[in-house]
C-alpha cells in the first residue's frame, strides 16, 4: 500500500475487505481518505475506542456529518448519537422503552404479518430489484408506524436516510450534491415539523407523541431537539436493516446450498442474520474525536484527531474471528459488533433482527432459489454505512 487509501472509491466499496485485511496486518491504526480520518482496524483497538469515551468523544460523529458547506445545520449532527455521558443517557432513556421485550413481542405479529404480504407481491421468475422491492418495503413501513407517519411516504424515507448517510461522501467542491443534501434536509425538517404540529394537536399511540410528553431534567424537549430525535430514528430505523436485508439476499444468491439449509431448519436463522452483520457490517463506521493525546495501536494521536472505527474490519479480525474471511453459520455464540457497542450500543438492534429474521423467513417460504442477473450491484457511498443500493435477482419459487 502506497499513500493514504481512499475509502470511497468505487472498487473499494464493492470490496474493501484485501484491503482492511493488509491494514491490519501492517498499519492497524493510518490515515484515509477521505477527510484524513484515523482509520481503527483491530478488535482491540476498536474496543479500547469504546471502552474509553473521556479519550475518543462522540463530538467525532457531529465533525463529521456537519460540514461547514452545510449552511443551516443538520439536525443529525446534534442527535444523542453524538453525544457523551452524561447527556447522552437521559436522551437514550426516553426512546428505549419503544425497543424493548414487550414492545417487541407486541410488534412481532405486524412484522410477520407485512413481510408475508411484501414477498407475496414479489414476481418469480423474471429479474426484480430486491432492495426496494423486499430490503427496503419492510423495514420503512416498521419505522413509518412507530413514528405514525404518512404511508404513501414510506418510499420517501429511504431516500431521505440515504442523503443523510451521505454527508462523509461528499466532495469539498461538489456543490451539487451539497444543494442535494440541503434540500433533502429542508424537506424532512419541513415534513416532520408538520408531523410534530399534528401530534401536539392530536396526541397518539408513537414514538412523536411519546416524545412530546417526555421531560428532561424536569423540561420537555426543545423543537430542535425533537428534530434530532426524529432524524437519528429515521436513520437508526431504515440504514442496518435495508442493508441487513439486501446482504443477506446477496449471500444466498451466492451461496445456494444456504438457502436448502435454512429452508430446512429455520432455527438457524437467528444464526445466520448474526453472521450477516458480522461478515458484512452495515454500520461500517463509527467516528469519534480524541479530547486529548493518546496512544493507540502504537500510533501517537494529537488531541482533536479524528477517527473512524472500521467495523467491517473488526468483525473479520482474525485474532478474534479465526477464518474470518468466510462466512459461517455454524460459528460459536456471536461476538460481533454489528450494532456498536458500549453506551452508544443500537438500541433497534433486537428489533433489526426481528424484521430481518422474519423476513428471510417469509422470503424463503416462497423462495426455493435465488439467482443472480448481469446487472451489477450498485452500492451506497458513505463512510458511516456499507450496504447495497441496488441488487438485481430472480427468485424461484418454492
Amino acid at each position: 500500500m502506497t499513500g493514504r487509501p481512499n475509502l470511497l472509491t468505487p472498487e473499494l466499496k464493492a470490496n474493501p475487505y484485501p484491503l482492511y485485511a493488509e491494514l491490519r496486518r501492517n498499519s492497524p491504526v493510518c490515515q484515509v481518505d477521505p477527510g484524513g480520518f484515523w482509520a481503527v482496524t483491530r478488535y482491540d483497538d476498536a474496543m479500547f475506542v469504546f471502552k474509553n469515551p473521556q479519550l475518543f468523544s462522540s463530538e467525532g460523529f457531529r465533525l463529521a456529518t456537519n460540514p461547514p458547506w452545510l449552511v443551516g445545520g443538520n439536525p443529525f449532527s446534534e442527535s444523542m448519537l453524538t453525544m457523551d455521558p452524561p447527556r447522552h443517557g437521559r436522551l437514550r432513556s426516553i426512546v428505549s422503552r419503544a425497543f424493548l421485550g414487550p414492545a417487541l413481542t407486541k410488534m412481532e405479529s405486524r412484522v410477520r404479518t407485512y413481510a408475508d404480504e411484501v414477498v407475496h407481491a414479489l414476481p418469480l421468475e423474471s429479474p426484480i430489484d430486491i432492495i426496494p422491492n423486499f430490503a427496503l418495503r419492510v423495514p420503512a413501513h416498521i419505522i413509518g408506524e412507530l413514528l405514525g407517519l404518512d404511508p404513501a411516504l414510506h418510499m420517501k424515507l429511504k431516500y431521505w436516510a440515504d442523503q443523510l448517510t451521505s454527508v462523509t461522501a461528499i466532495r469539498p467542491d461538489d456543490t451539487a450534491r451539497q444543494e442535494e443534501l440541503r434540500q433533502a434536509i429542508t424537506d424532512l425538517k419541513r415534513y416532520f415539523g408538520e408531523v410534530v404540529e399534528s401530534r401536539r394537536q392530536h396526541p397518539s399511540d408513537d414514538l412523536v407523541s411519546d416524545l412530546l410528553r417526555a421531560r428532561v431534567d424536569g423540561e420537555a424537549l426543545t423543537h430542535d431537539e425533537l428534530m434530532a430525535f426524529l432524524f437519528l430514528l429515521l436513520v437508526g430505523g431504515l440504514e442496518t436493516t435495508v442493508h441487513l436485508l439486501g446482504f443477506s439476499v446477496k449471500i444466498l444468491m451466492e451461496r445456494p446450498e444456504l438457502v436448502e439449509r435454512l429452508r430446512a431448519d429455520r432455527s438457524l436463522l437467528s444464526r445466520f442474520v448474526e453472521e450477516v452483520g458480522r461478515y458484512e457490517t452495515p454500520a461500517h463506521g463509527v467516528m469519534r474525536v480524541t479530547t486529548d493525546e493518546v496512544e493507540l495501536g502504537g500510533v501517537r494521536l494529537p488531541k482533536g484527531s479524528r477517527v473512524v472505527v472500521i467495523m467491517g474490519s473488526v468483525g473479520r479480525d482474525e485474532k478474534h474471528f479465526p477464518d474470518g474471511e468466510r462466512f459461517d453459520i455454524d460459528r460459536p455464540v456471536p461476538q460481533n459488533l454489528p450494532f456498536g457497542h458500549g453506551a452508544h450500543f443500537c438500541l433497534g438492534a433486537q428489533l433489526a433482527r426481528l424484521e430481518v429474521r422474519l423476513a428471510m423467513d417469509a422470503l424463503l417460504t416462497r423462495c426455493a432459489r435465488i439467482s443472480p442477473v448481469s446487472e451489477p450491484v450498485q452500492w451506497h457511498r458513505s463512510m458511516v454505512v456499507r450496504g447495497p443500493s441496488s441488487v438485481h435477482v430472480v427468485l424461484h419459487g418454492a
